[in-house]
């Protein structure tokens, strides 16, 4: 078989998408079978029911086009300043880290191998006699693999103005099969140190996870802030943890892309008005289903193209969930660098919490 680069993979997937006419969006997710998971009744609730017309309406009203010049390639990161980093810093008590991170692995599931096969190979082995003569080896997966903890570029999503193709910033979305030519993961910056808020809904609770396609409001957000004694501000990773880890390891896989706790639309109102730099969640970020008509993934859309919000999706936050709760303390320094896949539509994530 041949092995197709991660980052060639991830390109491909980006291609494959179909455009979703009432959003004027493009996501990679549509060409997925339909859920067969039902929307939670509460997001069709009037105090929290958003439409496609209210999400073309948030397009201008939550957009930051343009807000750090013509030329931007980094979105909200840029609320990462050099004054945000030094306090940060000054959050580091302990000197403990744990990994923010969940890499692949080559289980056959229905939430791994996502868009194209991962393989493991040793490519030092004597061709007649297959004995591995060195230790060298080789690796292929597709980016947004649905086990792995992945940043999504600001490429990877797109909408369609007067039949132009655009992604954040109004870049005309330029795509080849070298991947993006704006906004690609290797555009976005070297690395970042920035204070980091875990919201812990399954704590808040008094349960072991969410159930699948339960929505999180800003009510919830707000809730957190008050139980915590912690406000989310401007350039905060928020790392919003519904334990779909910690389900799938006492239940095993399942569609948790279809159906999968997460944030509802209604929230991004509050997501752009504090200002939070990176969303780093457990599953999509995404409440699935969306609770919004015809639309998948609300949340990715508004912040990627139009908020300019960076996504880390499969985001592993069990142990800084474990972490944060030994010290009754639920905010930490965050810090993690960007891996430069040429052109590519999302990156591994490989951040570290530390306390």
């Amino acid at each position: 078989m041949t092995r197709i680069l991660g980052f060639v993979i991830a390109a491909a997937s980006c291609l494959a998408t179909v455009l979703v006419a009432v959003a004027r969006a493009q996501g990679p997710q549509a060409v997925l079978p339909p859920s067969t998971f039902a929307a939670h009744a509460s997001t069709q609730d009037p105090a929290v029911l958003v439409t496609p017309q209210r999400l073309v309406e948030w397009e201008s009203a939550l957009s930051n086009w343009g807000r750090w010049g013509p030329d931007d390639q980094r979105g909200t990161l840029n609320l990462i300043t050099p004054a945000k980093t030094r306090a940060a810093a000054s959050l580091v008590i302990d000197g403990v880290s744990v990994s923010l991170g969940h890499f692949v692995t080559e289980e056959e599931a229905i939430d791994s191998q996502t868009f194209a096969p991962t393989e493991h190979w040793m490519t030092r082995v004597d061709p007649q006699t297959g004995e591995v003569l060195f230790a060298l080896d080789a690796m292929s997966f597709s980016m947004h693999d649905g086990q792995l903890s992945h940043m999504d570029a600001l490429c990877h999503y797109r909408t369609e103005r007067n039949g132009e193709l655009l992604i954040f910033n109004g870049y005309r979305q330029n795509l080849d099969q070298d991947g993006c030519k704006d906004l690609a993961i290797d555009r976005m910056g070297a690395g970042y140190v920035t204070r980091g808020v875990l919201v812990d809904m399954p704590l808040l609770r008094g349960v072991e996870w969410l159930e699948p396609s339960t929505p999180i409001y800003t009510s919830d957000l707000e809730a957190w802030e008050e139980f915590a004694g912690v406000t989310i501000e401007s350039g905060d990773v928020l790392l919003v943890r519904t334990g779909r880890w910690a389900k799938r390891e006492q239940d095993g896989p399942w569609d948790y892309a279809g159906g999968g706790a997460g944030l509802h639309a209604s929230v991004l109102p509050w997501l752009r008005e504090r200002g939070v730099a990176m969303l780093v969640g457990d599953a999509v970020n995404d409440v699935q289903p969306s609770g919004v008509e015809g639309i998948r993934r609300p949340v990715h859309q508004m912040t990627q193209v139009f908020i300019g919000l960076p996504l880390v999706d499969n985001g592993y936050l069990e142990d800084v969930a474990r972490e944060a709760a030994q010290r009754d303390r639920w905010a930490f320094m965050v810090s993690w660098q960007i891996t430069k896949v040429p052109g590519g539509t999302a990156g591994p994530f490989n951040g570290l919490a530390t306390f």
